[in-house]
C-alpha cells in the first residue's frame, strides 16, 4: 500500500474494505512482533505454558504432570501448536500474532458501529500497539488468547442476529473464560445486560438467544471437565482451575493504593468520555463496552492485582472510546496534522526495531537468529554433555523444553510457584511450604545442574527466607561451571 494511499485513508476520507483492514492490521502486527519470534522467552508466563503444552501433547491432561495457575484452554493453545508443528517458537508466535491481529479487527469492526471508518481504523491499529509493545507484551500471554475469543464475541452480541450468533457468542465467551478465568466477570456482567435488554420495552433481543448465550458459556465449561471426569480426575480440575486462583487472589492482593491509581485514571477517563458525548448511553454499543470495561474492572477488583499485561483486557475496549476522544478533541481545536506526522508514527515501535537489530547481530555473531539463554544455555549444557538429571532451571525455565526434560517438582514448573505455598494442597504437594520445597529439591532430588540468572535474586526480593536459603545452599554444594550469557551455570560439588 503507498504512504499517500495509507495517509488518506488514516486522516482522508478514503475506505478500506474489510479485506483491505484485516491485511493492514495484520502487517503491523507482524512488522512489530515478527523479530520476536526468534527470542527464547519473553515473559516467564509463555515459557511455562509451552511446557504444560508440551506435557499435553506427550498424553499428560494439566495440573498432573506439570502444574500452573491458569485454566486449561490456555495450554491447549500451545498444545495444538506443538502437537501440528513441533517445538516451534516461530510457529507459536505466529498464531499468536494471528490472534492478535483477529482482535484488532474486530475492535475495528465494533468501532464501526459508533464512529466513522478512520476513527474505527486507528482503534484498530492502536490495539495492535497496546498488545503488542511497552513491556512483555510481545510473547504470547493468556490476556492476548482470552480477547481472541472475547472481542469477537462481544462483535456478535452487537451484531444481534438471533439465537444462533448469540450461541456463538457464548462458546466463544466460554473460552474466554476457560483461557482467562476472570473473565467470568465481563461476560456475567454482559449476560445480565441481556437479560435486562429481555424485559426493556426495545426487545432487542428474544429469551431464546439469551438463552443459547448462556447455554453456549457452560457448554465449553463442562467440556473442560470432560476429559478429567472421564479420567476420574475431576477434583484435580475443580482443586485447580476453581479453588487455587481464589485462594491465590486473597493471598496475593494488592494494597488498596497500589491498585487505586487504575481505577482513578480509568474512571476519570470514561467520566470525561460521558460528559462530552462520546459515550452515549442511548447507543448499545456504547453501552455494551461500557458494560464490558465494568466487568473486567470488577474482576481486577476482586482478584486484587493489576498487573502490566492485565491490562490487556481491557484494551480492546478502550481504545475505542479514546480514538473517538482524541477524534474530538482534533475538530474541537481543529488541530492541523503536519505531512511528516505519518512518519513519525513509524518510531513508536522502537522496541521492535531495536530487537531486528538484536536478531541480525546474533546471526552474525552466533550464525544463527534465535537468541537469548533458552536456547544458548542448553547448546552449551548438550556439547558439554553436563548432566541434566532432575536439572533446576531457576531462571530462563523454557530450557526444560529445548532440553527435552522435565521441571523436578510440580512446584517447580514455574520457578515463582515454589514461593506460593498456599497454592501446594491444590495439587497435593507433600511439602507444606516453599522452604521444605527447596529442601527436598535441593537436598533430597540433588540436581547435578543448577541454571541461575548471574547477578539477579532467585526470587522476588520479598522472599527473603527462601533467597536466603536457596543463596546459601548454593554457595555451599555448587561451583560456577560457565557464564553463558546472562545465565550461569552451576554443577554440585563432586564431594556432594
Amino acid at each position: 500500500m503507498k504512504l499517500s494511499i495509507l495517509k488518506e485513508c488514516l486522516f482522508g476520507e478514503s475506505r478500506l474494505n474489510n479485506r483491505a483492514v484485516f491485511l493492514l492490521l495484520t502487517g503491523i502486527t507482524f512488522f512489530i512482533r515478527f523479530p520476536f519470534f526468534f527470542r527464547d522467552y519473553i515473559d516467564r508466563d509463555e515459557s511455562t505454558f509451552i511446557l504444560l503444552g508440551q506435557s499435553w501433547v506427550d498424553g499428560h491432561l494439566p495440573y498432573t504432570q506439570l502444574w500452573d495457575l491458569k485454566p486449561p484452554l490456555t495450554f491447549a493453545f500451545f498444545a495444538s501448536i506443538i502437537y501440528v508443528f513441533g517445538k516451534s517458537f516461530i510457529a507459536i508466535r505466529l498464531f499468536g500474532a494471528l490472534l492478535i491481529a483477529s482482535t484488532a479487527f474486530f475492535t475495528y469492526k465494533i468501532a464501526s458501529r459508533i464512529t466513522s471508518f478512520q476513527v474505527a481504523l486507528w482503534s484498530g491499529i492502536f490495539c495492535v500497539v497496546l498488545l503488542s509493545l511497552f513491556g512483555s507484551l510481545q510473547g504470547v500471554m493468556s490476556e492476548h488468547l482470552c480477547m481472541a475469543f472475547f472481542v469477537p464475541s462481544l462483535y456478535l452480541i452487537l451484531s444481534n442476529k438471533g439465537p444462533f450468533w448469540l450461541l456463538l457468542a457464548g462458546l466463544s465467551m466460554g473460552i474466554a473464560i476457560m483461557v482467562k478465568l476472570n473473565m467470568a466477570y465481563p461476560v456475567l456482567f454482559l449476560g445480565i445486560y441481556l437479560v435486562l435488554e429481555l424485559f426493556s420495552k426495545q426487545k432487542t433481543v428474544t429469551f431464546w438467544g439469551v438463552l443459547a448465550f448462556g447455554l453456549g458459556t457452560i457448554l465449553i465449561v463442562i467440556l473442560t471437565i470432560l476429559p478429567y471426569y472421564l479420567n476420574n480426575q475431576f477434583e484435580v480440575w475443580w482443586k485447580s482451575v476453581v479453588l487455587a486462583p481464589l485462594e491465590y487472589s486473597e493471598a496475593r492482593r494488592f494494597s488498596f493504593f497500589k491498585l487505586a491509581p487504575t481505577f482513578i485514571v480509568i474512571g476519570a477517563f470514561l467520566f470525561y468520555c460521558w460528559k462530552r458525548d462520546v459515550i452515549s448511553f442511548k447507543d448499545r454499543t456504547s453501552i455494551l463496552l461500557f458494560v464490558a470495561i465494568c466487568g473486567v474492572l470488577a474482576s481486577f477488583f476482586k482478584g486484587g492485582r493489576i498487573n502490566g499485561h492485565y491490562l490487556i483486557q481491557i484494551h480492546p475496549m478502550l481504545v475505542i472510546f479514546l480514538s473517538m476522544f482524541l477524534h474530538q478533541l482534533y475538530y474541537r481545536f481543529k488541530v492541523k496534522i503536519p505531512r511528516f506526522f505519518l512518519l513519525l508514527l513509524f518510531l513508536i515501535p522502537t522496541e521492535s526495531y531495536l530487537e531486528y537489530f538484536n536478531i541480525i547481530k546474533n546471526k552474525f555473531e552466533r550464525g544463527t537468529f534465535y537468541n537469548g539463554e533458552g536456547f544458548s544455555v542448553p547448546k552449551y549444557i548438550t556439547e558439554q554433555k553436563l548432566k541434566t538429571d532432575n536439572i533446576l532451571f531457576l531462571g530462563y525455565h523454557i530450557g526444560y523444553w529445548n532440553l527435552g526434560v522435565l521441571p523436578p517438582t510440580l512446584a517447580a514448573t514455574h520457578p515463582s510457584n515454589i514461593c506460593r505455598d498456599e497454592l501446594y494442597p491444590f495439587f497435593d504437594n507433600p511439602r507444606k511450604n516453599s522452604l521444605e520445597e527447596l529442601r527436598y529439591i535441593m537436598e533430597v532430588i540433588k540436581p547435578k545442574t543448577v541454571v541461575v540468572r548471574k547477578g539477579r535474586l532467585i526470587f522476588d526480593r520479598d522472599e527473603k527466607e527462601e533467597n536466603e536459603y536457596i543463596d546459601a545452599y548454593l554457595a555451599m554444594h555448587y561451583r560456577v561451571s560457565a557464564t553463558v550469557e546472562k545465565a550461569e551455570i552451576l554443577q554440585r560439588k563432586e564431594y556432594n
